[in-house]
Order: structure tokens, then C-alpha cells, then sequence
């Protein structure tokens, strides 16, 4: 799969999941400190599949938690995350 096919296709996972996650904790406001093991138990079936087979769950929680870490001190718009983690994830596991 190219490149740019592969973003967009993790890109819309994580909108997807997003959704779900808002949900799950609107009766907190959204508020999850745990978020990035949430995340990582719903995508990781499927970026397994599109990314990396030898992707392990574990691994991917140290990549949301090593990108969320990048992309504070960078300060990006709020609802570009989605595309963000797409390009991330896709640059390190492609």
C-alpha cells in the first residue's frame, strides 16, 4: 500500500476510535489519563494489520505515548491529531 494511502487509511482509524473513546468518557468530559491503553486495545487489530504484523500491543502504547510527548512541545491544532498519530505511526512502522 503507498505511503499516502497507508496515512489515510490509519488517519480514519483513529477518527473512528476517537469517536468511540469520546463516548466511552463523556461522562468524565472526555478526560482519560489512561488514554493511550485505551487506544492501543481498540486499533491494535487493525494497524497490525496495515502496519507491521510483528507489532506488539505493548509497543504501540510506548509509540502513543512517544508521540503524544512530540506533539505537545510541537502545539498543534487540536483536531489535527488523528492525521498526526496517522503520520507518526506510519512513519515508524512502514
Amino acid at each position: 500500500m503507498a505511503k499516502k494511502k497507508l496515512t489515510a487509511t490509519v488517519e480514519e482509524l483513529f477518527r473512528e476510535v476517537g469517536k468511540a473513546h469520546r463516548e466511552a468518557f463523556r461522562d468524565k468530559g472526555g478526560t482519560d489519563p489512561e488514554w493511550p491503553l485505551w487506544y492501543a486495545d481498540q486499533l491494535y487489530q487493525d494497524l497490525v494489520k496495515v502496519l507491521d504484523p510483528e507489532l506488539t500491543q505493548s509497543r504501540l502504547v510506548y509509540l502513543l505515548v512517544q508521540g503524544e510527548r512530540k506533539r505537545s512541545k510541537k502545539k498543534p491544532k487540536k483536531g489535527d491529531w488523528p492525521k498526526y498519530y496517522a503520520r507518526y505511526l506510519v512513519k515508524r512502522l512502514s
